[in-house]
């Protein structure tokens, strides 16, 4: 199992020299990854700051030397596909091949969709997400490229440079478990980042419902390539090493550690409790 900090740039960490620093951070106490969040607005009723995941990225990307490093996850509906492919192969060169795009449908729909005029039925997110993967993945080959689809069209491009990485720049797709859509839609990608139905920001699946998704993707792949399946988690202090175990006998290959405001006493009034949630980066994975 690699161990990565996924970080909600919200309120202090919107600020991307604030987090490049956490990354540096991050890189000195052992960590092997560091991705951003992407919304728009929050979904807990708090108007707070939020960054930028691509401009973030950038920073982190260019203070740093081994991170893997990518926005856990873009909701690739919201964003033109052929924009994310020019700015996937930049921070892929950046950081000298380090990227993983994560993906998925986007949330909440209200406020990251439907609160500037976007159309957040989750039809139409799949949809569209289906065909921006296509697009983003054939516009990555430096070949000529053409898609003529329900929601895009693209006549025939070609984009250049191409990724560092080959064949393409890992691709991992975000779900909600049990729903088997969206786990037949990574099957066919990179990795999968599933978080489980009804749970908040901070609940972790059980090592039962992981190893469930593992053996759903373990199925429906087509090919034995090298795949990643992630667990996002909160880690007390002194237990975090007990239970990535659990979850790597149970298929996860990434443990994705959600800095937390509200571990660290925070009310959902006044700043995030920054300096208490980056000890928890200090103490490294296993800390």
């Amino acid at each position: 199992m690699r161990y990565a900090v996924n970080v909600p740039i919200f309120d202090g960490y919107a600020d991307p020299r604030a987090v490049a620093d956490l990354a540096v951070a991050a890189e000195q106490s052992g960590w092997d990854g560091f991705f951003v969040a992407d919304h728009l607005l929050t979904d807990f009723g708090i108007v707070l700051p939020i960054g930028d995941p691509w401009i973030t990225l950038a920073a982190v990307a260019a203070r740093t030397e081994r991170l893997r490093i990518g926005p856990m996850v873009t909701p690739l509906a919201r964003r033109r596909p052929w924009k994310v492919a020019r700015e996937t192969v930049a921070l892929d060169i950046l950081s000298g091949g380090r990227l993983t795009l994560g993906v998925g449908l986007g949330y909440p729909p209200d406020a990251d969709f439907e609160q500037f005029g976007e159309d957040g039925s989750p039809t139409v997110r799949a949809g569209k997400l289906d065909e921006a993967l296509r697009i983003v993945d054939g516009l990555w080959t430096g070949a000529e490229f053409e898609h003529h689809g329900t929601h895009y069209t693209v006549h025939p491009t070609t984009f250049q440079p191409h990724p560092v990485q080959m064949p393409r720049i890992p691709v991992w797709v975000a779900g909600i478990w049990p729903r088997t859509r969206p786990f037949r839609r990574a099957a066919r990608w990179d990795g999968a980042v599933p978080m489980g139905a009804g749970l908040a920001y901070t609940e972790m699946m059980t090592p039962a419902q992981v190893r469930e998704v593992a053996a759903f993707l373990a199925r429906h792949r087509d090919g034995d390539g090298p795949f990643d399946l992630t667990h996002w988690g909160v880690t007390p202090h002194g237990t975090a090493g007990g239970v990535m175990d659990d979850y790597a006998e149970a298929g996860a290959t990434w443990w994705l550690e959600t800095l937390d405001p509200w571990g660290n006493g925070w009310s959902g009034t006044g700043p995030w409790p920054v300096e208490r949630m980056n000890e928890r980066v200090l103490r490294g994975p296993r800390g």
